[in-house]
């Protein structure tokens, strides 16, 4: 995790010996990870009555990749996350997508997903999370552990969630990513408790004194209720930071040029077909913002 320079060297000791106190809010594998109280949220999957059940046959894939999904799919079931299903009623192939040397098992349940109703539960406006959180002095930005997978499946839904592989069909015990709904379910549990954008964290304070105030009371917090940090995504005690495409400061907003880049960087048109091509560009992004 990171923690900022710019704060005085009394504050940088107690925030280090605050988040020590505080370890345990902090999960550094699977296996730290205990979930959310099932009386606070659990994920269901209704379905329309009108949708037949869908059992996709096992798609062929590199021995490579296959031999990443083993790891990953034991890594998962040594941490309570899968069950293994005998006579399922849905079963959806694992899309896996690498990621730094390892693979992300996006499973595909789109025909699940096809069945199952919208939960409209509203995600909070960015611009107002983005307003909310500039014009303070200090910040801290934290991220959830694998987020959704904190939040524990209804027991006679896990088996729709059924995945198969070439050692078995298995099913979450936890939320999964790739589920319908699941933003609606994890914004509904933060809503109670903590104001959050999904699983990105931000504490904010007008002062180095009161942002470890706020902190420590942000960590009681998740103590209390069992959520978990990703370490490697926490940035603790900063001036300003990235925040959902922006750069916030005690300034205000200003744009994050890595987002913009590409237009910076965009040569100047100078011949008719170059301006006709970046015209078009401009027309695009115009009907994309509006």
């Amino acid at each position: 995790m990171k923690i900022g320079t710019s704060i005085k060297k009394e504050i940088r000791e107690q925030l280090c010996a605050l988040l020590k106190e505080f370890r345990d809010v902090f999960a550094w594998s699977y296996n730290d990870m205990p979930g959310l109280d099932t009386n606070i949220v659990q994920h269901k999957i209704p379905l329309k009555l009108e949708c037949p059940f869908v059992l996709q046959k096992l798609r062929r894939m590199k021995l490579e990749m296959s031999l990443k999904i083993k790891e990953e799919v034991k890594k998962q079931f040594d941490a309570g996350f899968l069950a293994v299903v005998r006579y399922p009623q849905w079963v959806a192939n694992i899309i896996p997508v690498p990621k730094d040397g390892k693979v992300r098992m996006c499973d595909g349940y789109r025909d699940l997903n096809r069945a199952s109703p919208k939960d409209n539960f509203p995600l909070p406006h960015i611009d107002t999370s983005v307003d909310n959180t500039a014009r303070f002095s200090l910040f801290s930005f934290m991220n959830g552990f694998s987020g959704y997978n904190q939040i524990k499946m209804v027991v006679e839904d896990m088996e729709k969630t059924t995945f198969i592989t070439l050692w078995g069909t298995f099913c979450y015990k936890v939320m999964h990513f790739g589920l319908k709904n699941v933003g609606a379910t994890y914004q509904r549990a933060m809503h109670k408790e903590i104001e959050v954008y999904v699983d990105d964290i931000i504490a904010k304070s007008k002062s180095e004194e009161e942002h470890l105030v706020n902190l420590r009371r942000l960590f009681e917090r998740l103590q209390k209720f069992k959520l978990r940090l990703n370490p490697a995504k926490c940035t603790f005690g900063v001036k300003s930071e990235k925040l959902l495409g922006f750069i916030v400061s005690q300034k205000g907003i200003e744009v994050d040029l890595d987002k913009v880049r590409a237009i910076i960087e965009m040569p100047i048109p100078s011949t008719e077909k170059e301006v006709r091509r970046f015209m078009g560009k401009l027309n695009y992004i115009a009907r994309f913002i509006s």
